[in-house]
This record gives structure tokens, sequence and C-alpha cells, in this order.
């Protein structure tokens, strides 16, 4: 029968960033997915590389500064080993943060508030002169980038099972053995949990994670360089390809496994976009969707090994998935085969929310 050294349960970007890094280190993997990889919180994501944010954790703050910072070379190696553009841009980030007093919150220095006058960065603003921030942020197509690490996992002989659930992680005398699946089983003595939102519900073992929708929509057809920067506000936010289509989002909502859209919060979205950016209304409406978040009950990751040796867990990545696929692929890629992280992931460790 055959045999991997590592399974990975769930195609998503994490799982594939994953399966890459233990492929380096020697290691035979199978990855597992319940549908098409990549098509599902991944595919839905907008590529906001926000490393600080007024919601990013400070707990989480030293992951996201090293996956931000990983992120150039990390494309490099996809875009070399796939042959395909991810869309990388590092024009920056204009934030619109909530609040008057801007330069009392944590995070922002004075210094990096504006490089030039506002009206000069975004002539298409309605509001030029609205208190904003500029950082030196990254943006990536999500999309892009699933089917860059998808063809790069292939290319490296990764084995890939798609359309399969797994329902049970198997396990003998205590130990890992492998996967059962809807149709199937697959055995190797290391399982790495990468399921995403649906990765709480894998047998023996149970996490706290739950799905937490965000409803997005894209336009196309707007002037030449109408929006040259990420924009990020309280209303909305927005985020150029450079392709011409403008991504504009998203909803945080508790609404369980539903991935439907909403006509109206669509259409809100869609609103405050042409208030902040009028000539958008030059722009037709491309595509609506939603997807699912992998949430968790304190807003962090779950990264680590579980009690049953050879079960480990990198899910829970809520609205960062995208920004810290390098930096859990190469820690969970060291945690895996039996070396100390290079950084301090003991405050994600599963074992926090084992009663």
């Amino acid at each position: 029968m055959q045999t991997w050294d590592v399974i990975i349960v769930g195609g998503g970007i994490v799982g594939l960033s994953l399966s890459i890094a233990l492929h380096k280190r020697g290691a035979k993997i199978l990855l597992v997915e319940r549908g098409e990889p990549g098509r599902e919180a991944s595919h839905a994501a907008a590529g906001m590389l926000a490393d600080c944010t007024l919601e990013t954790p400070s707990t989480l703050q030293p992951l996201a500064t090293a996956s931000a910072r990983m992120y150039p070379e990390f494309v490099h190696e996809l875009q070399d080993e796939s042959g395909l553009d991810v869309d990388l841009r590092s024009q920056g980030t204009i934030v619109f943060p909530p609040g008057e007093h801007i330069h009392e919150r944590p995070g922002f220095a004075l210094n990096s508030l504006l490089p030039t006058p506002l009206a000069e960065l975004e002539p298409g603003l309605a509001d030029p002169t609205r208190p904003a921030i500029y950082l030196k942020e990254r943006s990536v197509d999500p999309r892009a980038l699933v089917a860059a690490a998808l063809k790069a996992a292939k290319h490296r002989e990764v084995d890939i099972s798609s359309g399969t659930t797994v329902t049970e992680i198997l396990q003998a005398d205590g130990r890992v053995t492998g996967v059962r699946t809807d149709k199937t089983a697959y055995n190797a003595p290391v399982v790495v949990n990468c399921a995403g939102a649906w990765a709480g519900s894998l047998p023996p073992h149970s996490f706290p994670t739950r799905p937490v929708k965000g409803q997005m929509l894209s336009v196309v057809g707007a002037p030449h360089d109408v929006l040259r920067h990420v924009i990020r506000s309280p209303e909305v936010y927005l985020v150029p390809r450079s392709d011409g289509r403008i991504v504009i989002g998203a909803t945080v909502e508790e609404a369980g496994y539903d991935k439907r859209t909403d006509a109206d919060t669509i259409q809100r979205m869609h609103q405050a976009a042409l208030r902040m950016i009028p000539a958008l209304r030059q722009a037709r409406l491309l595509e609506a969707w939603a997807g699912l978040r992998p949430g968790t009950p304190d807003d962090l990751p779950i990264l680590g090994p579980t009690s049953a040796p050879g079960y480990f867990v990198a899910t829970g990545h809520f609205r960062d998935g995208i920004l810290l696929a390098p930096i859990t692929a190469h820690v969970m890629a060291q945690l895996v085969t039996g070396l100390k992280p290079e950084y301090d992931i003991s405050a994600f460790s599963p074992a926090r929310f084992v009663k």
C-alpha cells in the first residue's frame, strides 16, 4: 500500500505553501482537498499584505511582519517554478483610520503619515483633505498566487487528491497513521490539518474554528490609473489589480457555511467605493462573491502539534491567510521535520483550547 511522509489536509494557500516547503526538505507529500485546491478562502481573499493594522493582535505582529518581509522571495520562487505572474504590487496603502487622533494609534509612526499630499497620491479621491496614513505595504492577487502555488506543487511532484473529504484522522497505539476520507484511506506517519474553516471537525480531535463570511465585489473598466494604491477605510477597502480590476470589500459576518451574496450588501459596499472614488462610476460590476475565513475564539491562528504524536494543525488565520502563508509554511515545515521553529509559536498552540 502506498504511503507518504506527510499528508496535508486542505489545499488553500497555507496547505499548498507547506507542501512546497516540506518537499524542499525531502518529504514525500500527499495533499487532500475536499473541493478544488485554492477555491475557498484563498480564492475569495483581497490580497492585502497588511502586516500592521489596528486589528492585528500584538501577539501576532512578529509573525505578520516576518511574513510580509518574506513575500518578495516567496513570490519570486513561485513565479519562477510556475511561469505565472501573481501581480505582487508595491505601491503601498493609504489608510483612513477611524477617529481623529491617528498619530496616537499604536503601530503608526508620524513619519509614515503621508510622503506627499493626498491629492497627489490619489487624485481621484472625492475628499483629499481627509486625515490619512501611508504605509509601505504590498498586495497580491490571491487567485493568481494560488494558481502559481498549485502549479509549483505539481511541478515538485506533490501528490494531490481533489474532491475528497477527510472524515477522520487515523491513529494506532496513540500515533497518527494517516487519514480516512469519504472514498478511501491514505497512510502517513504525519498529518497536518490545514483545512481552514473546516479544520475543527476531524475526529478524534476538535478545534474551535468557525467560518466567518466575507462578501466582496470587483469592478472593471474604470479610467486608467484611477486608483494607484490600496485604500483601507472604516467604510470599505479597495485593492487595485494591474489588469484594471478593482476589488472592493468586505463584510465580516457570522453566517455559518452560507456563501451566498446579498444584493443590498454588495450595493452598499459599491456605493461606499463610489463616494470615495467618483470616477469608479464609469466602471462596471464584474463579479460578486463570498468566502469563509477560518476564525477562532481569540482571533489567533492555531499552529503546532496536537496531543497525538504526528498530528499537527495550521489553521485559523482568519483575515490573514494570504499574508501569513510564507511564515506558516516556514515554521510548520521546521516543526514537522523535528527542528525548533525559528519563531516562537507557543501562543498559537492547539493546547490553549484543551480543557
